[in-house]
């Protein structure tokens, strides 16, 4: 099997466009095609639909991909002219009544579990493409989707281009005492140099010394893209218009359409709950935090922007755990290379290296193989650099199916984070945050790559409910910390040592420090999206304030402007769904403890959560998948339990 090469790139963007946009109408022409078939079956007609919407996403990822980890003025233009005519077609496509009748004709009876669960999956995508509404109506939601789009794309650009655009040049003194590699990869001739892409951040918010300078970074870093304001209004108004277009009270409503939870009422007392069993536990950690910082001489109340600075220093006086001192230990490709020797270990998969086009010197591919077949392959884009999109992520260019002549078409993936790059003077250590951060894509790519499903349209993550879809990276990410997993490549990059045991203890011991306060912004900002997307019209910046004052014991000054740059819900996936990262954390935490409790490699298990949940990718619901694995529903106490609450 011969796999694709990823040849895209500026010089061709042009090109890869035009194809694009002939595979668009050449599907239309094919649609109508297949709708003058007499005698429509699963195999004559909804496998073909499947098939094009396979090839369409076969060709642009590249280019949106491309976008993300290399973006430029051309790939921005070209990427944004495609996402109006793909919102237009896939619009076009779900209000086609024709189809949609034809689809509710399809003799399910003799179908497997795949075949049904796409053919139900798509009677439910065109309900709520709109196409039961009236003509009029269908065009106001063509029109609604589209400046969707254009608007959550416009939102990512104002945040990765404000991003870009900020620096702030420090001298000596503002610098004393930091870690000579954070100073290093600071250095530049003015002084010293840091920006608010996350690990210049990061570094100067955790040890900065000078709390002015602290305030004056995470001012820049909160206000980012204040263009991103009149978008939010836009957006909001646009979904509560979609919703009510397609029968539902609110935005909210709409998206738990796809998901789990069934009902925005329930999301909101899950969310509560925990922060309710999270508080008291929180509060004595701020009062901690308070009294050190008093102890070590501050004088007045912590502010939002002092809260990483004193919270590194408590930490390291508590579990004597410092970034500094343990990023040695995690040298990029060391810690990748240990990461496959784990899953080798877990699920007997096997990487590796490949000798492929890629579109950056420091990207890296893999082919991956289990014992009895081929898996797929794994490009790694790991460091950050200018015009790279924020964060990390994994996405996907071709899913695991069989094709129309029969055959195996093998999965691709693209893992992507902004770890501290490579200098002259030292290849690229990861903190303990980033491994974690590494092995929870991994988690991702994973659940991508092992389907063994046949139909595109429920392989891998395709298909699955969005509030499961954090599943199996959670999963995983939970094994980063652990003593067994830890000795496969945590050595020293200059010396090669392994990291000691009383050190692997202390990390681990670590894990949970501040585990309440966390707990409690993550619901925050789930609290947030769903309730700006259950009430409408609505003031963003009033619910909140509302939010932070129902659940948030840090209150951020008056300027701080979150939602400018929460790009989750209004550039991404997520909106009224980032209650999904604990509601899958429920499933992560339980699944993870069976694996610590019966030890860690433990075939049985392994094998049993690789064919039930992996390899089933979305071909079933995913309790169905996590009860087939476990033998029984999941324990809602396991996540309070994996983060150290009591």
């Amino acid at each position: 099997m011969r796999f694709p090469e990823f040849l895209v790139n500026e010089t061709n963007l042009e090109e890869q466009k035009r194809k694009v946009l002939e595979t668009l109408q050449r599907n239309r022409e094919a649609i109508q095609r297949l709708l003058e078939l007499p005698n429509k079956s699963y195999e004559n007609f909804v496998r073909p639909l499947q098939l094009m919407e396979e090839e369409l996403g076969f060709l642009f990822s590249p280019i949106a991909h491309l976008n993300y980890v290399k973006n430029s003025e051309l790939t921005e233009q070209i990427y944004n002219e495609l996402i109006v005519e793909l919102s237009r077609y896939h619009t076009e496509f779900g209000q086609n009544e024709k189809i949609y009748e034809a689809l509710k004709q399809i003799d399910t009876a003799r179908l497997n579990e795949e075949q049904k669960k796409v053919v139900e999956d798509f009677l439910l995508e065109f309900r709520l493409s709109g196409v039961d509404l009236e003509p009029e109506a269908k065009e106001e939601l063509k029109r609604i989707n589209i400046e969707l789009s254009e608007l959550g794309s416009a939102f990512g650009q104002n945040l990765l281009k404000a991003t870009d655009s900020y620096e702030m040049i420090l001298s000596k003194e503002d610098v004393a005492g930091m870690p000579d590699s954070l100073l290093e990869a600071a250095k530049c001739p003015e002084g010293y140099r840091f920006t608010l892409k996350q690990p210049s951040y990061i570094a100067y918010m955790s040890y900065g010394p000078n709390r002015q300078k602290r305030e004056e970074l995470y001012r820049a870093y909160v206000t980012r893209a204040p263009q991103n304001e009149e978008l939010i209004e836009k957006i909001l108004a646009l979904r509560h218009k979609k919703a009510k277009l397609l029968g539902f009270e609110n935005y909210a409503q709409l998206s738990l359409a796809t998901k789990m939870a069934t009902s925005p009422k329930e999301v909101v007392e899950f969310l509560q709950n925990l922060a309710q069993k999270s508080r008291v536990q929180a509060k004595r950690e701020l009062e901690e935090l308070q009294n050190f910082a008093k102890e070590q001489g501050f004088v007045g109340e912590l502010e939002a922007y002092d809260i990483a600075y004193w919270s590194e220093k408590l930490k390291k006086a508590r579990y004597n755990v410092d970034d500094e001192e343990y990023k040695p230990y995690f040298e990029k490709n060391a810690t990748v290379e240990g990461l496959f020797n784990f899953l080798h270990k877990l699920f007997k998969l096997e990487f590796s290296p490949i000798e492929t086009p890629v579109w950056h010197e420091s990207v890296s591919c893999y082919e991956i193989r289990l014992p009895d077949r081929l898996v797929g392959r794994i490009y790694l884009d790991l460091e950050a650099r200018e015009g790279k999109r924020g964060g990390a992520w994994m996405d996907e260019w071709i899913k695991h199916h069989i094709d129309a002549k029969g055959e195996v078409i093998y999965p691709i993936a693209y893992i992507v984070a902004n770890f501290a790059p490579t200098t002259a003077t030292q290849p690229s250590l990861l903190r303990a945050d980033d491994v974690v951060t590494l092995f929870h894509e991994m988690g991702h790519a994973l659940h991508h790559l092992l389907s063994t499903v046949k139909e595109p349209a429920v392989s891998g993550i395709a298909g699955v409910e969005w509030d499961a879809v954090e599943f199996p990276s959670q999963f995983l990410e939970n094994f980063a910390y652990e003593e067994e997993v830890l000795k496969l490549f945590a050595k020293h990059y200059k010396n090669g040592k392994m990291m000691s045991k009383e050190m692997m203890q202390r990390l681990k011991e670590a894990k949970n420090f501040q585990s309440a306060l966390a707990m409690l912004r993550q619901l925050e900002f789930g609290l947030f999206d769903m309730q700006i997307h259950m009430h409408y019209p609505v003031d963003v910046q009033k619910v909140l304030d509302s939010v932070r004052e129902e659940v948030s014991l840090i209150k951020p000054p008056p300027y701080n402007k979150f939602q400018w740059g929460f790009a989750h819900i209004f550039a991404g996936g997520y909106a009224a769904g980032y209650y999904s990262y604990k509601w899958a954390e429920v499933l992560s935490a339980d699944a993870f403890f069976m694996f610590v409790d019966n030890g860690i490699y433990n075939d049985e298990i392994a094998q049993s959560y690789l064919q039930e949940v992996l390899c089933k990718g979305g071909s079933r619901g995913a309790m169905e998948s996590f009860i087939a694995f476990a033998k029984r529903r999941p324990d809602s106490n396991a996540l309070l339990k994996l983060c150290g609450i009591a």
